[in-house]
């Protein structure tokens, strides 16, 4: 498929508008300034969006709050028949958007077909919810009452996503919250404008023929005030925010001082410990997909690993065989492992670990330099480390992994949650009492926590997301669908008395008899 096939099939333009909220309402402001992509593999311009203005702003936040007052009224599952339409649409473009997403971010073919994948599962995963919105029922302690939760639509949920996974965060958010009764307003990542103008594009096509226009919206922008405006924008009673920890806790500050809920998605520093009984073999399997995966690049990546020091020598040796197979290049190549990181900026914090490490007293044992020519390649790097130098209790978006020893569990699992991340953790064990010690209250203080699988690779039927800096979020499964909604806790009172709770007596004549049910 030529670039211009794939463009006309995912209805994008070498040039077009960054703004709309149905096929037929797009912004048509130039004068905002260009948001370009560009191919991370080679430097090249892959299209050219023209940015949001503040009064495209204004009609998109205007489109979807009226767009919301009917689609909450819009039977739920009937919302979910629309998202399983959508799923069925992305089946039918999984190809060429899996395509878009490794020419705009890097990701290897197999990866970026897994994230259009991940839309579909979650999409499946809508439609089945859209019928299991339950609330409980509770017994009152009141003759004659019956007491229940329902849950409602919050309204427009805002949603900010990185490049890194610039389509599958997008639906863990926006299919539950459309199943759920919301609409949604996307601000995606400037690094990733097509893959967002590619999904609304096939969003939109589906939405119209089904007769309900609107549900979600596009806001492109790279200018700071934009995004913050939305962030305080009372309207949107949600923002979810996939970012970094300095960003997620601006957005945390600003929506909790104007009260409205954030969902937040930030850093990893994510660890894979190894005991002494572990399988080596697949050890080393789940590390080398979790480091070098999307070069390293997701906020699930493993980042460190440590290891039970009799098996030290022979897991290293394992690590650099495997890492010397590791075949860099052009993403979209078949037998390419890991693709570019995303911008020169990203090469050059992969630079600056590294001197940091060498500083701290570190040895290079893998890699660790940067490959001359187009694009942001770097080679996949193997660091010999201590967990407690400040590089280590980074999380730096880079194929970097450090090592370190241990010898005895406690110690491991002091020094994996001796980080300000909580986000994804791995214990490598064919021991009973070293999981299950992992897996308690006593283990790991992640919000995933693994037993003989890698960090990375979440499936989408379980809450996803951590604890401590990582936000306390969760999207995806589960019961996550929580967040797009408001609880409403109801009593009927079938009866013809009016008893209060906890036995309270209202009204009472003195020395009477009379039970208190009226004033």
């Amino acid at each position: 498929m030529t670039m211009s096939e794939l463009f006309t099939s995912l209805g994008l333009l070498q040039e077009q508008p960054g703004g709309c909220f149905s096929s037929t309402a797009w912004t048509s402001t130039a004068g905002a300034g260009v948001v370009e992509s560009r191919n991370p593999s080679n430097g090249a311009v892959l299209g050219r969006v023209y940015a949001c203005s503040d009064a495209d702003y204004t009609m998109l936040v205007d489109g979807v709050s009226q767009r919301q007052v009917s689609w909450r009224q819009v039977p739920a599952p009937k919302r979910g028949e629309v998202i399983r339409l959508i799923g069925q649409a992305l089946r039918e473009n999984k190809d060429a958007l899996g395509t878009l997403v490794s020419l705009e971010v890097g990701k290897i073919k197999a990866e970026g077909d897994g994230e259009v994948q991940e839309m579909i599962d979650m999409a499946d995963f809508a439609v089945g919810l859209s019928r299991m919105l339950y609330g409980q029922t509770m017994h009152s302690e009141r003759p004659r009452h019956r007491m229940y939760e329902q849950w409602h639509p919050l309204g427009v949920v805002g949603v900010i996503t990185a490049f890194n996974f610039p389509v599958a965060v997008w639906a863990w958010n926006a299919f539950i919250a459309a199943v759920a009764g919301n609409t949604v307003l996307w601000k995606p990542s400037p690094k990733a404008p097509l893959c967002a103008l590619a999904v609304h594009h096939l969003c939109n096509r589906v939405l119209d023929d089904a007769g309900y226009p609107g549900v979600f919206a596009l806001l492109t922008t790279d200018r700071i005030d934009l995004a913050d405006r939305m962030i305080r924008d009372e309207r949107l009673p949600l923002i979810s925010f996939t970012g970094s920890v300095p960003v997620g806790r601006h957005v945390a500050e600003v929506v909790g001082h104007r009260l409205g809920r954030s969902l937040l998605e930030l850093s990893g520093n994510n660890a894979v410990i190894v005991d002494e009984t572990a399988d080596l073999e697949l050890a080393t399997r789940a590390i080398v997909f979790g480091a070098v995966g999307t070069a390293g690049q997701r906020c699930t990546s493993t980042r460190r690993v440590i290891v039970h020091e009799l098996h030290y020598a022979e897991l290293v040796s394992r690590l650099r065989g495997a890492y010397a197979q590791v075949r860099i290049g052009d993403p979209l190549a078949p037998d390419v492992l890991m693709g570019p990181l995303i911008d020169a900026l990203a090469v050059a914090r992969y630079q600056a670990a590294l001197e940091a490490v060498i500083q701290a007293g570190g040895e290079v044992l893998f890699g660790g330099h940067v490959l001359p020519g187009p694009g942001h390649f770097v080679e996949p790097t193997i660091v010999r480390a201590h967990h407690d130098w400040d590089i280590v209790q980074q999380e730096t978006f880079a194929p970097i992994l450090y090592v370190m020893t241990f010898r005895t569990l406690d110690e491991a699992i002091h020094m994996q949650n001796a980080v300000p991340q909580g986000l994804s953790s791995a214990l490598f064990t064919q021991h009973l009492r070293h999981s299950e010690t992992f897996l308690s209250a006593m283990g790991s203080d992640c919000g995933i926590a693994n037993i003989n699988i890698g960090t990375s690779g979440a499936e989408i039927g379980g809450a996803f997301g951590g604890e401590k800096t990582t936000g306390g979020g969760r999207e995806a499964g589960s019961d996550a669908w929580k967040a797009y909604m408001r609880r409403q806790t109801t009593t009927i009172n079938w009866g013809t008395e009016l008893p209060l709770a906890q036995g309270v007596r209202f009204g009472r004549a003195e020395g009477g008899d009379h039970d208190g049910t009226s004033v």
